[in-house]
């Protein structure tokens, strides 16, 4: 027997607006760094809803920052068919979307790692890319697996397209072609 569900109706456009408020709020705190310890209760005032709201749609404050570090993962779109079955056009098209994805605010992107906010593990992208590279041959000889896959996670890392973007001085684009003749170093 399924348990009920809760529909929320006409209220579900109110819950949609608040879960976007109070995100929208911990983002702009987050990446303008005016506040040292971003607090629940700092974020539900900005947001204009009770820190109670705050708890019932993420948990806690580790959940309310892990749902601001989600909304920046845009799902990547989908490869032309050309690109599909090359490793190295998707290497390209990771590249491209690791950039924009950093592009879309680096000042959040800078401010997490100091509130003890970091990515996740890999999700094993890295090593798939790797493995894939090497099944067609296009890794460069004497390359290990190993180190594609820290090659790839270096050439798709905030870090190193904030070295090579610092605030607009390369635009996205240019940071991705960079990025993308470095990776030359692993293929062949």
């Amino acid at each position: 027997m399924e348990p009920h569900r809760y529909r929320l109706g006409a209220r579900q456009g109110a819950v949609d607006r608040n879960r976007a408020a109070i995100l929208g709020a911990a983002r702009e705190m987050l990446a303008a760094g005016d506040h040292p310890e971003v607090s629940v209760g700092a974020v539900a005032r900005r947001a204009g809803v009770s820190r109670l709201t705050v708890y019932n749609r993420f948990g806690s404050k580790a959940g309310l920052l892990r749902a601001v570090l989600d909304q920046t993962r845009r799902p990547p779109a989908p490869a032309p068919a050309s690109e599909t079955t090359d490793p190295r056009a998707r290497l390209h098209q990771r590249i491209r979307e690791s950039c924009g994805r950093w592009a879309s605010d680096p000042a959040l992107f800078r401010r997490l790692p100091e509130i003890g906010v970091v990515e996740d593990e890999p999700s094993g992208q890295e090593r798939a890319l790797a493995e894939q590279l090497a099944a067609a041959d296009q890794l460069r000889p004497g390359c290990s697996l190993k180190e594609a896959e820290d090659v790839i996670g270096a050439l798709t890392s905030f870090e190193t397209f904030d070295r090579l973007h610092k605030d607009g001085r390369r635009s996205p684009p240019a940071v991705a072609e960079i990025l993308m003749l470095l990776a030359g170093a692993i293929l062949a």
